[in-house]
């Protein structure tokens, strides 16, 4: 078992690579690569990587960017929340305008 005090490994024996977090960190950087790759944005992106904090929990990070390529990215999502929202209404979702039903 994992979790079993006998099982684990001390601080010089321990590898990110026995780690549940490193994997879905891992996972997710190999999809927004994928996605990044597809959207042309692979160069714009020289940071993007897996990590692990201090205490073992996941992450990616994705580093610093220049404004045209936070501009770009935006304009990305834009789209496709767009795209979402219409192809929700079209089938029949119902789906409301963003920010409608906010006070």
């Amino acid at each position: 078992m994992r979790d079993d005090a006998t099982q684990r490994d001390d601080a010089a024996t321990w590898s990110p690579l026995n780690s549940d977090d490193w994997y879905a960190a891992r996972d997710a950087t190999t999809a927004l690569r994928d996605a990044l790759l597809r959207a042309g944005l692979e160069k714009d992106f020289p940071y993007l990587r897996a990590d692990l904090n201090a205490f073992g929990h996941g992450f990616v990070e994705l580093g610093r960017v220049s404004p045209a390529t936070a501009e770009r990215l935006a304009e990305l999502l834009r789209l496709a929340l767009a795209s979402g929202l219409q192809r929700l209404g079209e089938s029949g979702g119902g789906a409301a305008e963003p920010g409608a039903g906010r006070s």
